[in-house]
């Protein structure tokens, strides 16, 4: 039983290091970072929380469990992988944390995108 078992984990570890996990290191760093940051967008709930930061105009502090109706928990896993791409900021105010767009990524988020699509357009007709 332990024979068995060991010849599972060999196999796994070989599966995993000959086949590699996410192969990102074949790509450029822009491909990768742009698939980040696509990767950290979406979701619908994160597409939501940025149209509601961006329509108040201004820091968010608890409305947004109330605006989206999800729970509390789900709103903070999400708001921290927008802030981990850097796209939006936080700052403490007593016992809250207030949310922004961070002007200068939501820039080169937008530079970033516009140039993918500009750049990878084909103007003749394929089909």
């Amino acid at each position: 039983m332990l024979f068995k078992f060991i010849i599972v984990i060999l196999r796994y570890i070989y599966f995993f290091k000959l086949m590699g996990v996410t192969k990102t290191e074949i790509f450029t760093e822009q491909q990768n970072h742009l698939a980040g940051i696509l990767k950290a967008l979406a979701h619908p709930a994160r597409i939501a929380i940025l149209q509601h930061i961006i329509k108040q105009n201004a820091c968010i502090c608890n409305d947004l469990v109330e605006e989206l109706g999800l729970a509390q928990a789900t709103i903070s896993q999400h708001l921290k992988e927008l802030k981990n791409i850097g796209i939006i900021k936080g700052n403490i105010e007593g016992t809250s944390v207030c949310y922004c767009i961070n002007e200068t990524v939501w820039n080169e988020v937008k530079k970033e995108l516009n140039s993918f699509f500009v750049e990878n357009v084909n103007s003749k007709e394929c089909c």
